[in-house]
């Protein structure tokens, strides 16, 4: 991003909320994997699973319903993180996935007697949604980095001679702009 310049509210919002989304993808291939990893008496469904059925009495198309969940959580917490900067860089990307993990697994979601307190969770299980917590962070700062960088270069305005009308249209906006 040019230095100096400064992103308003709307777009930090729209650019961590992207990036959040996409680092869900990042986070659930880190939970697959280290799921895996768990003894056999620990590997029944995470935590993202177990809040569905909670909150929703076990519904029909559950799976689906927490993918969407993951997903919209991680936008959401993402578009948090866009809101108060679009720079977090990887470390502090990581410190706010662990903050997202403090603040749900033992803030809002136990307050809401959706689910125990994580301290009341097998400690492997812990440290697997952790460690993918700081997998989303690292990654959402990254995205980030990509998205605010993008705006400017690539999706930033300029010549547009691929337009179907030559881009003339683009720049007579931007002839009167100017006057």
């Amino acid at each position: 991003m040019a230095e100096g310049e400064r992103l308003g509210l709307g777009a930090r919002l729209v650019i961590g909320g992207i990036a959040g989304f996409v680092a869900t993808m990042a986070m659930t291939s880190a939970m697959r994997r280290l799921h895996r990893q768990l003894p056999a008496k620990e590997r029944y469904p995470l935590t993202p699973r177990e809040i569905v059925d909670s909150a929703l009495d076990r519904p029909p198309a559950a799976g689906e319903l927490t993918l969407v969940a993951h997903f919209a959580y991680g936008a959401g917490c993402g578009a948090l993180i866009g809101a108060a900067t679009v720079r977090p860089g990887r470390l502090g990307g990581a410190a706010a996935g662990g903050a997202v993990w403090l603040g749900s697994y033992m803030g809002w979601i136990p307050a809401m007697g959706i689910l125990k307190p994580a301290t009341q969770h097998p400690l492997r299980r812990d440290l697997v949604m952790l460690g993918a917590h700081f997998v989303w962070g690292w990654a959402t700062a990254e995205a980030m980095r990509e998205l605010a960088e993008a705006r400017v270069t690539i999706f930033a305005a300029g010549p547009e001679p691929d337009r179907a009308d030559g881009g003339r249209a683009a720049q007579s906006q931007s002839r009167k702009g100017q006057g």
